[in-house]
């Protein structure tokens, strides 16, 4: 391995921890101080279509798997080692799909904090989108695994693509 391809890996992974333990520092300071500010089920005053409530999750996205903290500690955590793995071996992902991939990681390691240490899940970011339609309550984690997957699609899609494009063309014969 080159000694530019080292550096670039060892950037990668400061880069990659640095974005995690700051997501995870954000995510675990709002919980706490919703915690602190907010009986459960209580909310804030609306602010348009967002309102900001303590929500204890025990399930999963979308409240399911109410009360199964160990099964799903265990898929965290799986989750986890799945993440850190994606990240060693399919450099091809490059620069950003790291990013991506360090958002899921702090996202799921926020979360799993949360059951291993409480039981729940603090959700308190409630959004009515149009009419009554409203988005089950989230929060800082939840988003960054969102903004991590959906960033990662793309740029899977896009890396696919470019790969799709630079190969041989259909009829025609290499000489």
């Amino acid at each position: 391995m080159s000694a530019s391809r080292n550096r670039l890996t060892w950037w990668n992974g400061l880069v990659f921890l640095l974005i995690a333990s700051a997501v995870v520092v954000l995510d675990q300071l709002s919980k706490q101080w919703i915690n602190a500010n907010i009986p459960p089920g209580g909310s804030l005053p609306e602010i348009g279509q967002l309102t900001i409530v303590n929500i204890q999750n025990t399930g999963s996205a979308f409240g399911l798997f109410p009360n199964q903290a160990f099964l799903l500690s265990v898929v965290a955590i799986a989750g986890l080692i799945v993440v850190l793995m994606f990240f060693r071996y399919f450099s091809e992902l490059g620069f950003l799909g790291g990013i991506a991939l360090s958002l899921i990681f702090a996202g799921a390691l926020g979360n799993l904090i949360d059951r291993l240490r409480v039981g729940h899940i603090t959700d308190f970011i409630y959004v009515r989108l149009w009419g009554n339609f409203f988005w089950p309550a989230f929060n800082v984690a939840d988003s960054a695994i969102t903004v991590g997957a959906i960033s990662l699609a793309i740029i899977a899609l896009v890396t696919m693509r470019k790969k799709d494009e630079s190969g041989p063309k259909p009829g025609k014969k290499d000489v």
